[in-house]
């Protein structure tokens, strides 16, 4: 695979970092400060990402998610239409967690500034997007740290010293 390094800024969003999780196939790691229930094309129709996310998991991929505070209504709602994110997505509830990465495959990463919601990843017009920057690498030192950055949080390098731990409701270490 020929390696490469993309800036990408607002639009680019969607359809360079949101349009590859469907073609995931083995691992896809999402950090993210703020999720919400966003929805994506899928032929001619716009599903919730948590469709994608659960069609995923149904074919054998590893989701991990870590996010720093409870989503809101609508995602939870959209959660409970799909059995197998509650036994076969992997979470985390962070409250210190502010970056925003997505690992695919652990081949190739997005670092930017884009949430999971709507505004900041999602298809929204892009009369009411958020101004967004990051970049889609496959370059072997950068993935590689996006990955170590997010294996300490998820294995709870963190925690023993936190200054948020009254914060935190869903403890990982």
């Amino acid at each position: 695979m020929e390696q490469f390094t993309k800036y990408i800024a607002d639009d680019a969003h969607y359809t360079e970092v949101i349009q590859r999780i469907p073609l995931v196939k083995r691992q896809l790691w999402i950090g993210t400060a703020d999720i919400k229930d966003l929805y994506v094309a899928r032929g001619k129709q716009a599903v919730p990402l948590l469709a994608v996310l659960a069609g995923l998991i149904r074919k054998g991929v590893e989701i991990r998610l870590i996010h720093a505070k409870e989503p809101g209504p609508a995602f939870r709602e959209d959660f409970d239409r799909y059995p197998e994110l509650a036994t076969g997505l992997e979470r985390a509830l962070c409250p210190r967690v502010h970056f925003k990465l997505m690992i695919f495959d652990l081949e190739t990463a997005y670092i930017g500034s884009a949430n999971l919601t709507g505004a900041g990843i999602g298809m929204k017009s892009s009369l009411r997007r958020n101004f967004e920057a990051g970049i889609l690498t496959n370059d072997p030192a950068l993935v590689e740290s996006a990955i170590d950055q997010f294996d300490r949080v998820w294995m709870g390098t963190h925690c023993r010293k936190c200054g948020r731990k009254t914060f935190c409701g869903d403890r990982i270490v």
